[in-house]
């Protein structure tokens, strides 16, 4: 199992940014994804989830409103459409699966919110 986060970087506030993970290695279209993120010196907190499907997503009140979880299982990826970016979501994004009783986590992409 493999997850590949890609599309961060450096914003302004009020900005976009897309990220990706890209997945391999088992039945993408079978699971749920999630996307994580960690702001320095904070804990690890989950921004949103997104059904097999697709067709049923929830987000961290934080987010919500201004960040948008998708996927393409044809392509085996998953999407974090962030708009409206601010400071505070200043943090190392992470996409997550759960497989039976393992939890697989990316590398982390870095999202940094400034002026």
């Amino acid at each position: 199992v493999q997850l590949v986060e890609s599309g961060g970087g450096l914003v302004q506030p009020g900005g976009s940014l897309r990220l990706s993970c890209a997945a391999s290695g088992f039945s993408f279209s079978s699971y749920v994804m999630n996307w994580y993120r960690q702001a320095p010196g904070k804990e690890r907190e989950l921004v949103g989830t997104i059904s097999s499907t697709g067709g049923d997503t929830n987000y961290a009140d934080s987010v919500k409103g201004r960040f948008t979880i998708s996927r393409d299982n044809a392509k085996n990826t998953v999407y974090l459409q962030m708009n409206s970016l601010k400071p505070e979501d200043t943090a190392v994004y992470y996409c997550r699966t759960k497989l039976g009783r393992i939890y697989y986590w990316g590398q982390g992409t870095q999202v940094t919110v400034s002026s």
